[in-house]
Parts: structure tokens; sequence; C-alpha cells
């Protein structure tokens, strides 16, 4: 699995950008995007799938609980697969020590994780703020949002597919 960070990830996990070069190889649909957002004072990740765009917020976070990064980053994406009556392997084997780290590679995923950035600080602005909002209910409604980028469908229902098409 390749994360593809972005500088301020990098920076808070503290690996310089330089040493990550080429080593990921090419951007495919396959790879993760991560980047860090700020709400209510508070640090949060955001997680996205570049080729269905199935989106994971998670906050607070704390430096402590991302190290190491492949565990954090497995066990949130197969926790909010089974939210998503999804199995844990729908986007392939998650290994967690076999997670590369990698440069942003694609500008039109990262615009949708600024638009779903947009959504994410309107509903925790309407809750009154981060510990008040129930992310849960954020990460459902995240899935449920249409991007034009894959075709103007719903993440969920493009892991689904990615699920029936194995079989």
């Amino acid at each position: 699995m390749i994360l593809r960070c972005t500088a301020k990830v990098l920076h808070l996990l503290g690996i310089p950008a330089v040493s990550l070069t080429e080593s990921a190889g090419l951007p495919t649909g396959d790879d993760w995007y991560m980047n860090l957002l700020w709400f209510s004072r508070q640090r949060c990740l955001l997680l996205t799938h570049a080729g269905t765009l199935f989106s994971v917020f998670v906050g607070p976070v704390r430096k402590a609980d991302l190290l190491p990064i492949g565990p954090y980053v497995v066990n949130l994406v197969e926790a909010e697969l089974r939210s998503g009556s999804l199995p844990p392997d729908v986007f392939g084997p998650l290994d967690p020590d076999a997670i590369r780290l990698a440069k942003t590679a694609s500008r039109s995923v990262l615009g949708c994780m600024n638009d779903t950035a947009l959504h994410c600080e309107y509903e925790i602005g309407e809750a009154g703020g981060l510990m008040r909002c129930d992310i849960r209910a954020l990460n459902h409604r995240l899935r449920r949002t249409i991007h034009s980028p894959v075709g103007y469908a719903y993440p969920i229902d493009l892991a689904a597919q990615r699920l029936r098409g194995r079989r």
C-alpha cells in the first residue's frame, strides 16, 4: 500500500520529503492520500483512496498516535470499511508492514480532498466544534457525497463495485 502524504503530514511525522523522491513509482488508483487538517485547534487527518475517493476523517490526533504509521492507518481503514459493511480487503491486502510513504502525486485527488475538508469544516461548525461532532456520522456522509472525478458516483458504491469485480 502506498500512502501519499502532504508536506504537512510528512513534517508532523518528521520525515523529510526529499527522502521520498521516486521510491513509490507512478501514482495509481490504489494509492491512499493523507492530509493534516486543523479544527477547533486540534490536529485531524483526512485519508482518501485515490480510485474511489473513499474518505476517512479522524480527529483529534496526536503525533504519538501515528507512530508507527502502518498499523494506525490500516486499523483506521479497516474500521471504516466495517462500518460501511465492506470487508477489510476490498482495496486489496492491507499489511501494516508493507506501507510505503510517498509524496502526493495527483492534483485531482488533492482537489477532492480539499472539497471534502470543506464538508468537514461545515459539519464540525454546525455541531459546535470538533468535540461535539459525531465523527461516525460525518464519515458516513463523506462516503455518500458525489465526486465528479470518479464519474459522479458515491465513494461507498465504487468500493462495493470493486468487491463485486473480484468475484
